[in-house]
């Protein structure tokens, strides 16, 4: 299995004071120690220089008291694809009031695996397991969207329950450096050619899609974030590389748009309102695929179509960290910085807009400030800093994270980074 040997987390250097995140600490009256932290983390990040992101922000049917959004994070952690007890503590220890989470990845369906120890939302054992997660974000009055995944052709056989090849848009393997693990000897494989999905087969992904996030408000979920990003499945059909269909799914920018659209349109169906449901994109992305020769065209249409739905809002992972985060899994580095930008898609998409790009504080702040984003997602700094949020207000350093122990099945650089002291509240 994954190795579970981790090495104890680094702890910053600022000398300012720490504590661990503890778990039984509860206010004694939330509703007013919630209105008193919000205030006081405006008031913080005003002088910080970081008060652009501490505005409230409404995202389709949802109100955010703050624009610091936590980025979905594949953590590896969900035996049998269930999500453990400490995984509750993990999500509780970085939820704010009115911040907005985004879960890690979460399996559609069984054909959708490609990692193991990911979660699922199609087991009645894990929707049980999402409960308490879900509860405990909403205790602190968080914002909790669960992001659905099927990872397509970026899987092995060992994940198909009937031993065939994974499904792909065409039998085109990934080209690249990294591997997949099988989840029965843990050990790396190149991937497979996989096999091209037959028209039952779509039909059947774009209906597991909605199903799954039927189970995701059945279990208290506040919205969706469907993964259309990072070379899976729909970013596969979009992909003329990875897609060279011949019907209606493939050619064309249209046509490779409509697999991604009709998706879209099976969640919101199920959800009941597009306005709590997200996408992810990254249009430049490098990771497991070559981005499409016609990136700009692709994208400037797909994001004109997805202004018909009036969904939540639109997730874009910029161009110099679009392959980074999961690169550490398979032991390789991510891709250089380039020049490309998500301006035009900016002036083409007229919804809420989501940035994610190695940003800290200032940085953030800046995107916001310049209407490059109306919020940002941080991902590896809300592994390393349960208080993230917190520490963006006061300007106050970052945890250095440990990236042996993103992937481990144990509290070491899970639930064990420290938190700046607070003053007990109430």
């Amino acid at each position: 299995m994954l190795s579970t040997a981790s090495t104890r987390v680094s702890r910053a250097s600022s000398g300012l004071p720490v504590q661990r995140p503890s778990p039984a600490r509860r206010c004694r009256q939330p509703a007013r120690c919630a209105a008193a932290a919000t205030a006081d983390l405006q008031q913080a990040a005003a002088g910080a220089g970081t008060e652009a992101l501490f505005q409230p922000l409404t995202i389709g049917d949802v109100q955010l008291k703050h624009r610091v959004v936590m980025a979905p994070l594949t953590r590896c952690r969900a035996i049998g694809g269930v999500p453990p007890a400490i995984t509750a503590e993990y999500y509780r220890q970085r939820a704010t009031e009115g911040g907005l989470i985004v879960s890690e990845a979460t399996c559609v369906s069984p054909t959708a695996h490609g990692y193991p120890c990911t979660p699922t939302l199609y087991l009645p054992e894990s929707l049980e397991g999402w409960k308490p997660v879900v509860q405990g974000i909403h205790d602190k009055g968080g914002i909790f969207f669960m992001q659905l995944w099927h990872c397509g052709r970026a899987s092995h056989a060992d994940y198909q329950a009937d031993g065939r090849p994974p499904m792909a848009p065409s039998a085109l393997p990934i080209v690249s450096d990294m591997k997949v693990m099988s989840p029965k000897d843990y050990q790396w494989y190149e991937y497979p050619t996989p096999r091209a999905m037959e028209k039952h087969e779509i039909t059947e992904v774009i209906a597991s899609f909605g199903q799954a996030a039927r189970s995701a408000v059945s279990v208290g979920a506040d919205g969706v974030e469907i993964h259309g990003a990072s070379g899976y499945i729909i970013n596969q059909f979009l992909n003329s590389l990875a897609n060279q269909r011949g019907n209606e799914y493939g050619g064309s920018i249209e046509n490779r748009c409509r697999f991604a659209l009709q998706v879209v349109e099976s969640v919101c169906e199920a959800v009941g309102s597009a306005g709590r449901v997200g996408i992810r994109f990254s249009p430049f992305g490098h990771y497991l695929m070559t981005p499409d020769p016609q990136t700009y065209p692709l994208y400037t249409y797909l994001l004109s179509e997805l202004n018909k739905f009036g969904l939540s809002y639109v997730h874009l992972v910029e161009p110099r960290t679009d392959d980074l985060p999961l690169a550490a899994f398979h032991n390789v580095s991510g891709s250089s910085a380039r020049p490309d930008s998500l301006a035009p898609f900016r002036q083409v998409y007229g919804g809420t807009l989501i940035a994610a790009g190695g940003h800290k504080g200032a940085s953030a702040a800046n995107a916001v400030q310049g209407d490059h984003a109306d919020a940002v997602a941080f991902g590896r700094y809300f592994i390393s800093c349960p208080d993230l949020v917190r520490r963006i207000a006061l300007g106050a350093p970052l945890n250095s994270y440990e990236r042996d122990a993103f992937y481990t099945q144990d509290e070491k650089g899970y639930i064990d980074y420290p938190v700046l002291e607070e003053t007990p509240e109430g």
